[in-house]
């Protein structure tokens, strides 16, 4: 048998040679890239899902914003035809600091829709002040006025509860509302806000669809923290205060609201100059033949306070005369405080 020649053995060695490290070479650089490629399609896979995540993602937020904006103009444009009004009888009377107690005031009741503004100046006439103060306040309101007698009147001297206060103002706009409220137009809540009080916005709310008295409690009042209603299992059942707690109806006049319908029913029924201290508030609510259990609780069961018997430090004006003394001319007094 005839033996291979030498050189092409060597060929055929050489050959294989480079086959084998050319395979090993392909193993190498891609043989272990099987992991690899898996990882990379599970990510793909990841991505894709994510990516359908986010596309619902974004459906959901297209779809809040699109509420968010019907909401909007909802609110924009909200339907009151079916809430009921609030009227809001508020005395007042001509001191320095009266402006600002009504400013602060009617930014409140600015903020609260289907309201009227009764407001009753304890005088003889209207005065400009006031006239224009209202005529400035884009408010629906309406202006009246009428003096108490001058024997019924507090000094500078006299505390606050010597006197019953605002009662022939609060008498005006009872007859006012009873002269101009027409149950079949809408329904209506009567509530009476001194000047000088804090409220919070949420209280109107609460005495909207007042049924027949609606109370909640008072802060900063009768030299306590607050005066309220005692309730148990949703009723009235007497009244924590320091001040003659026997008294059947014993709150403060910022304590309660009414329906107007009660105003029509018991149409001799308003306040009276004649009361004992602290009775004011007391006799009226007895003259509407209203009971405890007419009064429904609100504020959370009378847990939460909502109005403030707040007032303002009367002014001091020691230098105003100092002025003049001084420097030959005290303050503009066309400037109006």
């Amino acid at each position: 048998m005839q033996k291979m020649p030498l050189r092409l053995h060597k060929l055929i060695w050489l050959f294989f040679a480079a086959s084998l490290l050319a395979f090993l070479w392909l193993f190498l650089n891609f043989g272990w890239c099987t992991d690899e490629i898996r990882e990379l399609e599970l990510k793909d896979r990841h991505i894709r899902v994510i990516e359908g995540q986010l596309a619902r993602l974004q459906k959901q937020q297209d779809k809040l914003l699109k509420d968010l904006e019907n909401e909007k103009q909802k609110h924009a444009n909200p339907d009151t035809s079916n809430l009921p009004n609030i009227y809001v009888i508020t005395p007042t009377y001509a001191r320095l600091e009266q402006k600002a107690e009504l400013t602060r005031l009617s930014y409140t009741l600015q903020h609260v829709i289907n309201l009227h503004w009764i407001l009753v100046e304890d005088s003889y006439t209207k005065t400009p002040l006031v006239t224009r103060f209202l005529q400035k306040s884009r408010l629906s309101y309406t202006h009246l006025n009428v003096p108490t007698p001058e024997e019924y009147k507090l000094s500078d001297t006299d505390p606050n509860w010597l006197k019953p206060r605002g009662v022939l103002q609060r008498n005006a706009g009872l007859k006012w509302l009873r002269d101009n409220f027409n149950p079949s137009s809408g329904k209506g809540v009567v509530y009476f806000a001194d000047d000088d009080n804090t409220y919070d916005l949420h209280l109107f709310e609460e005495m909207r669809f007042t049924r027949k008295v609606t109370v909640w409690p008072v802060g900063l009042v009768g030299s306590l923290r607050y005066e309220k209603p005692i309730v148990q299992d949703g009723k009235v059942t007497g009244w924590y205060t320091f001040w003659r707690p026997e008294r059947t109806f014993a709150m403060d006049m910022a304590g309660f609201a009414i329906n107007a319908n009660l105003l029509l029913e018991q149409s001799e029924a308003k306040f009276s100059l004649h009361v004992k201290r602290g009775g004011l508030e007391s006799e009226f609510l007895t003259s509407l033949g209203v009971t405890l259990d007419d009064l429904e609780p609100k504020a959370n069961g009378c847990t939460k306070i909502l109005v403030w018997h707040t007032r303002t430090e009367k002014s001091s004006l020691k230098n105003e005369e100092k002025m003049v003394r001084k420097y030959g001319k005290g303050s503009d007094p066309m400037i109006e405080v």
